[in-house]
């Protein structure tokens, strides 16, 4: 007689090779139980029940032929009769009685985790099929698992619910799309030690950006109690993003932080005899507070990076991972719950880079969360429940609360899809990114402002805030080659304000970034004038005094609110364009736009002329904002020396004088910034003709110059440039202007320092870029819109000019 069949395989029995075996989510918990576990990666104790227990059950219980009828004539675009032949393979499944050996061995194997974890221990009991997880198709969430399950019925009953899923609506639906058989798909589980993520925090994270492929961060989704609520889109958690580069040589950068509703937390219940789970609210004040401290960010990075590096080299290629973890709320650790290869951006084809532009604007009836960055336009579509899925019609707006994977059939025929709830990691955001379609999660509201019939467009191509405009706006999209272009001797950076494009922008061949704008990031992140946080004591208006305490909620002082929030905007920029120079300009607010900040009002006088007043270095130096000045310099030293993003180059705006180089030097050295510590080069813009003059002068300061053409015409012109009266004699390309520059570039090589330019006029005038190729300019910084057109004729330029 043959061996009797064993149908439990121990984590430490498993490796990635046995998927026909466990599937393919036991087969990565197995070896990442044997091979990552010395790593410090830690992995909840488990067993798998093999795919062969479900094609034993099956044949044991004289079902396959029942299975193949009802699959043989199935439609899935006939949603009631295909929801019922699934409702019957179900039940085939869930009926069949489980025969007593196996019923046995998963009873042993249960007794013996007990007696490593206590007497009936609670496990998560989790399907795991072995068409799963491949580098192609992630059949993510197709299966069923079931949470806190504890005793042996228990624990019988949830293995016959996990085998009878291998055939929800969903899985069926998706492995006809696959072009998967049903009948050599078979379903393993694993049974594994449950960490008690409902008394602390869950989630998922990315070893690569979901949104635009941005391989060299780790994106982390998190929110309070069992994760189940994250990935269903249930809650909108927290977001954190850490850069791998720096991480791996000891620094802590993580580059952001985005503090997520986190509305409801999962916990356990019980409902008579069972165990269940259910949600609760969560307090305001724990709403208000980040659901990770920045040390267990950073472990989960590195965790994040050691799975992704083991399975890379498993496969012989860059493998990017999806992640889901838990922290124990007893023991304070935090575990690896999956791990499986993600699908969407690392099969993109890179060659290409689709950039979408909307060509209007209208009213914006929600925002949230963007999934992706296209744009589309179509009907909307409110559906509030599942049981009316069947009123969805090809190339509608999917309007909805939140999605599961039984709304995939209908995602699947929408132009777009918006939720109320959700994160990037969630089940809407997942789907639509499979899928190619853009998506905007955690609305709020959508449901409530967008009616049935009511045509829209959905945008996702202006950043992390994607909108839903009221009305069809006219839209195109530009292909981008990514490879084959040649780069020019000439540097071509880009100006860039907003940190949320970065990631997306930095794919445009480039080098670097000539002037990143520290203005879009107080304006839009900090929102508070940088005094009315030195001295919260001078605000005198009540409103404004409560939205300071709102946005300064969980910081240890108003003042590291400041410096955290601008230091991690000018980080995701830095991070985006790393090695390359990235020049942050420090900031150049006029006094009337500086009064619009929260608190702002109580710290700026009133200018006749505020464009050629009290802005720029003539700050900096000045009591009246000498404080706010050392915070900025205290983000970027914490940009440079704690993340370790030391391509980051601050430049001096409107310095009217060298003494005044001279004072902000030193008020910089105050604050840690010395020049020629730790590689630091500090430029100055060079943007009135004073710079021009003293050019040798200036030099003996700065390590560069960046002319500011905007600035500098209008000083050399006499022209007030937000003045329209005057408008048609602002011409960067006027001679003296030219002349000017031309000097500027002269000078720089003189002394031999770096000469750019960040201004408006090459990305408007081609012949402009062409004039500062010839004159011998080390770098042209464009608008992302500009670049490539630029590029082209600068190579043509320089071919010319070496012929």
């Amino acid at each position: 007689m043959g061996e009797k069949p064993c149908y439990i395989r121990w984590f430490d029995e498993i490796s990635i090779d046995d998927v026909p075996l466990v599937g393919g989510k036991n087969a990565s918990l197995g070896e990442m139980y044997r091979e990552l576990t010395p790593h410090g990666v830690r992995i909840p104790n488990g067993f798998a029940v093999t795919a062969e227990a479900y094609r034993y059950l099956v044949k044991s219980g004289g079902i396959l032929p029942e299975m193949e009828k009802a699959l043989a004539g199935i439609d899935k675009n006939d949603l009631d009769e295909f929801a019922r032949l699934g409702h019957r393979l179900r039940d085939l499944i869930y009926q069949a009685p489980l025969p007593q050996d196996l019923a046995s061995e998963i009873i042993a194997a249960y007794r013996r985790l007990c007696e490593e974890y206590g007497e009936d221990t609670d496990v998560a009991v989790r399907s795991s099929a072995t068409a799963e997880d491949l580098p192609t198709a992630s059949f993510a969430g197709q299966q069923e698992s079931y949470l806190n399950i504890r005793g042996k019925a228990q624990l019988l009953d949830a293995c016959r619910r996990c085998f009878a899923s291998l055939f929800t609506d969903r899985a069926i639906s998706y492995r006809i799309d696959q072009g998967f058989d049903h009948f050599r798909v078979a379903l393993s589980i694993g049974v594994m030690k449950m960490v008690r993520s409902d008394l602390s925090a869950s989630g998922v994270m990315f070893t690569i950006d979901t949104e635009t492929g941005f391989r060299d961060v780790v994106l982390i989704n998190g929110s309070y109690g069992l994760g189940e609520n994250v990935v269903q889109g249930a809650v909108n958690p927290d977001e954190f993003y850490v850069f791998k580069p720096t991480l791996r040589s000891g620094h802590r950068p993580i580059i952001s932080k985005k503090l997520g509703e986190k509305k409801i937390r999962m916990i356990y219940g019980r409902g008579g005899s069972k165990l269940l789970t259910r949600n609760v609210a969560v307090p305001e004040a724990e709403r208000r507070l980040f659901c990770l401290t920045d040390d267990e960010i950073l472990e989960l990075a590195r965790h994040a990076m050691v799975i992704e590096e083991h399975y890379a080299g498993k496969a012989g290629r860059a493998l990017p991972m999806d992640i889901e973890w838990a922290k124990d709320g007893r023991s304070g650790e935090i575990f690896i719950v999956q791990a499986r290869p993600e699908t969407v951006q690392s099969q993109k084809d890179m060659d290409f880079l689709e950039i979408y532009h909307l060509e209007g604007k209208g009213e914006v009836l929600a925002s949230g969360t963007s999934v992706g960055e296209k744009i589309a336009a179509g009907p909307a579509r409110v559906i509030s429940d599942v049981h009316r899925l069947s009123e969805f019609m090809p190339g509608e707006v999917l309007i909805a609360d939140t999605t599961t994977p039984d709304w995939e059939p209908i995602m699947k025929k929408s132009a777009a899809v918006v939720t109320n709830r959700g994160g990037r990691t969630c089940h809407a955001a997942i789907v639509s990114r499979e899928l190619g379609i853009p998506s905007i999660v955690g609305t709020n509201d959508a449901t409530g402002r967008i009616g049935t019939g009511r045509e829209v467009t959905v945008s996702c191509a202006e950043g992390e805030v994607g909108r839903v405009y009221d009305t069809l706006l006219p839209f195109r999209v530009e292909r981008v080659p990514l490879t084959d272009l040649a780069r020019p001797r000439t540097k071509i950076m880009m100006n860039l304000g907003n940190p949320d494009e970065a990631f997306a922008i930095s794919k445009i061949p480039n080098d670097g970034v000539g002037l990143a704008r520290m203005e879009f990031i107080v304006t839009n992140y900090i929102k508070v004038h940088p005094m009315a946080l030195v001295h919260p004591e001078r605000v005198v208006d009540e409103a404004e005094q409560r939205e300071i305490e709102r946005l300064t909620f969980g910081y240890a002082d108003k003042e590291s609110y400041f410096v955290e929030q601008l230091a991690r905007g000018i980080a995701t920029i830095a991070a985006a364009f790393h090695p390359k120079p990235v020049v942050v300009r420090m900031s150049d607010f006029k006094t009337n736009e500086y009064a619009r900040l929260v608190g702002g009002r109580a710290f700026e006088p009133e200018e006749e002329n505020p464009m050629i007043g009290f802005r720029g270095a003539s700050r900096y130096y000045d009591d009246r904002y000498r404080e706010g000045f050392a915070l900025e310099c205290r983000a970027m030293k914490r940009v440079r020396d704690e993340m370790g993003l030391v391509n980051v180059i601050p430049m001096i705006p409107f310095c009217r004088t060298v003494g005044e180089g001279e004072k902000v030097l030193a008020e910089m050295e105050k604050n840690g910034l010395v020049r020629g510590e730790n590689a630091l080069h500090i430029y100055v813009m060079c943007e009135i003709p004073n710079n021009v003059i003293l050019i040798d002068e200036f030099s003996r300061l700065f390590d560069g110059f960046s002319i500011g053409s905007n600035d500098l015409t209008q000083l050399t012109l006499g022209v007030d440039r937000d003045s329209a009266l005057v408008a048609h004699v602002f011409d960067e390309r006027d001679p003296g202007v030219m002349r000017l520059i031309s000097q500027v570039i002269e000078g720089a090589k003189r002394n031999h320092r770096h000469s750019g330019i960040c201004g408006q006029a090459p990305s408007d005038y081609p012949e402009f870029a062409a004039f500062l190729v010839k004159e011998g300019i080390d770098s042209i910084s464009l608008n992302p819109d500009s670049v490539l057109k630029i590029t082209l004729r600068v190579l043509e330029m320089e071919k010319t000019l070496a012929g």
